[in-house]
């Protein structure tokens, strides 16, 4: 076999050109045999080993593409420390080839560190409280600096020379690398700002007019913050926006346990007066009314008490008004209910009458945030409300509609019509 080896050997040296072909075939058919036996069998042969491991069972090991892209320097390598035994093959071909290979090699490596980061953020934000501090900004500033790296090295290994050649050259380019990078530098900024000072959380309702943005933060990177608004439509928002314009975050609403109802029911005006005596009667049945009528009917008799003679004139007298009552039974209402907050802030009060009437406002929070139960609740409390209204004399206020306007001319003789 030796004496074939060496007979075959010697005629190719007669054939330089053929032999140097040779050569690089054998050459690279070794860079195949090494890729297939690393990736088809060792990397395999790992991957079979880790699934019974908890790192296995992650997907994201396998997605990431980590060890396969380092299986990827074995050919390069075995191309690197063969191509200087190919025969009559001019130096500037070899040198040429190992420094792609090298470029290669560490652009491999890049690829897996990168990918290694991946995993890192990924496992990071199956923490339960990964949203209060995401690194993911973090992640993305590493991967910039790993392939700026990268890049420096790849370029000092095509065209063979020292990386600190390079390094030296980037003082005078900080000006333009600077302007390159501006964007990357202020969202950087706001990415440590945000953080530190915590602003924005995963998971966060924020709101932002100026930009149509109106929902959940679903993702925080480098450069944008992603918005998934209630029409499920997606808002890009760039970090540094968070920093320079105005936003209102509800997570102050979400945490205290109580969302704010605040809206009023416009009364008709010309429908407040003064309960009569069977009216109050009537109403101190009522049970949210009956200790509030008493102890207003002891006050207002320990009152009218002392005007003498002068109570004999009703307009001198303190009297109950409808309006009065409805709104002590508001508080009493919203103070029995169950879907109110009772720990928070409850006001009933009126605002300053208007054109459209007399607001009558709720101020209240209710017992729960979610945006459903929360309008259920809203919702049950204004239809009693608008509902029980008439026991108390009281109208809501409500412009003439085309319906009033025909019931009302049905109402009207043909002779007052003329």
């Amino acid at each position: 076999m030796k004496e074939l080896y060496n007979e075959s050997l010697i005629w190719l040296q007669q054939y330089p050109e053929l032999y140097t072909l040779t050569a690089l075939t054998v050459l690279l058919l070794a860079a195949w045999v090494g890729n297939f036996i690393v990736k088809r069998i060792l990397v395999r042969g790992l991957y079979r080993a880790l699934k019974s491991t908890p790192i296995g069972r992650n997907q994201l090991v396998y997605d990431s593409r980590v060890i396969s892209r380092l299986a990827n320097i074995v050919p390069a390598l075995i191309i690197t420390g063969g191509i200087n035994l190919i025969p009559n093959l001019p130096k500037v071909v070899v040198t040429v080839t190992q420094n792609v290979c090298s470029a290669f090699i560490v652009l491999s490596i890049a690829l897996a560190i990168s990918g290694i980061l991946t995993i890192i953020n990924s496992l990071y934000e199956r923490r339960p409280n990964a949203h209060l501090k995401p690194i993911k900004g973090y992640i993305q500033v590493i991967k910039i600096l790993l392939f700026a790296v990268a890049a420096i090295l790849m370029i000092a290994s095509l065209i063979d020379r020292s990386p600190l050649i390079l390094l030296s050259g980037l003082g005078a380019m900080a000006a333009v690398l600077m302007l390159i990078f501006q964007d990357t530098l202020l969202s950087l900024v706001a990415s440590v700002q945000i953080s530190s000072s915590d602003m924005v959380r995963v998971g966060d309702w924020i709101e932002m007019p100026q930009l149509n943005a109106d929902g959940d933060v679903i993702d925080i990177a480098l450069h944008t913050v992603k918005v998934q608004n209630w029409d499920k439509t997606i808002t890009t928002i760039p970090t540094k926006r968070l920093i320079t314009d105005p936003f209102k975050n509800w997570r102050g609403m979400q945490e205290s346990g109580g969302r704010r109802i605040k809206r009023s029911l416009y009364l008709d005006q010309t429908s407040v007066r003064f309960l009569s005596p069977d009216e109050i009667a009537r109403l101190q049945n009522f049970l949210l009314l009956g200790q509030y009528l008493s102890n207003k009917k002891s006050e207002l008799e320990s009152w009218n008490g002392q005007l003498a003679e002068a109570a004999n004139e009703p307009a001198n007298t303190r009297r109950v008004t409808n309006l009065g009552t409805f709104r002590a039974y508001v508080e009493h209402y919203l103070r029995q209910h169950q879907g109110i907050h009772q720990g928070m802030t409850q006001l009933v009060r009126q605002l300053q009458p208007t054109a459209e009437g007399l607001p009558l406002e709720l101020y209240c929070f209710t017992s729960t945030v979610a945006w459903g139960p929360y309008e259920a609740i809203q919702s049950d409390i204004f239809d009693h409300l608008l509902a029980i209204l008439p026991e108390f004399g009281l109208r809501v206020f409500q412009a003439p509609s085309g319906a009033d306007m025909r019931e009302l001319k049905g109402h009207l003789s043909p002779t007052s019509l003329n």
